[in-house]
């Protein structure tokens, strides 16, 4: 998809915020500090739409960024590290889980890991999560400059294996540096608005 307009709407904390438009919504679901908004800001071509921070647990909303007036990408707050209270933490898990659940324009999660790294029992908590709910996943493995292209099939093995993937679910190998996977992360959202 060739990305020119590109829109913050809102930052929602309740559905009766959520936009009406009726478009497709991907939600960007992945661990503090994974790389979701360089991910966000190399899709569409952005340098600096969603905020990157090197603090964890920055995003605290459901940040709904309108895209070429056909999709929505929601960009979740981090799990994992983020300092927050507890009960911030739980707010936010209670807020994700009523939009994941209940949002019949939601129609896949990426769930962004880094390649580098082994997942989290987090990333494995919320990789069930979308497998007990049905909800299709493309997990999008992030940082891949940062590894020899050499090592990429042994860290998808990790990635997978760890994940215990479903077979039907894409793994795509990204990087926001290079734009590695941009086709292919694109042609899995678009597969998936029909």
């Amino acid at each position: 998809m060739k990305v020119h307009n590109v829109e913050m709407v809102i930052s929602a904390v309740r559905p009766d915020q959520y936009p009406e438009d009726g478009l497709p919504e991907f939600a960007l679901a992945g661990r503090s500090n994974v790389g979701k908004s360089s991910f966000i800001n190399r899709m569409i071509g952005r340098k600096a739409m969603a905020r990157i921070s090197s603090k964890p647990g920055k995003t605290q909303t459901l940040n709904f960024y309108k895209i070429e007036e056909q999709l929505f990408f929601v960009d979740v707050p981090g799990y994992g590290y983020a300092k927050v209270s507890k009960s911030e933490r739980a707010a936010w898990g209670k807020m994700i889980e009523k939009y994941f659940t209940s949002r019949e324009l939601l129609k896949a999660v990426v769930l962004i890991v880094d390649l580098r790294h082994s997942p989290t029992a987090d990333d494995r908590m919320m990789y069930d999560f979308l497998k007990h709910y049905n909800i299709p996943c493309i997990v999008v493995a992030t940082k891949a400059d940062k590894i020899p292209k050499g090592k990429w099939d042994k860290h998808k093995k990790i990635v997978k294996e760890t994940l215990d993937m479903d077979p039907a679910d894409k793994l795509i190998v990204f990087s926001s540096e290079t734009g590695l996977g941009f086709e292919q992360a694109w042609g899995e959202i678009e597969s998936y608005m029909q």
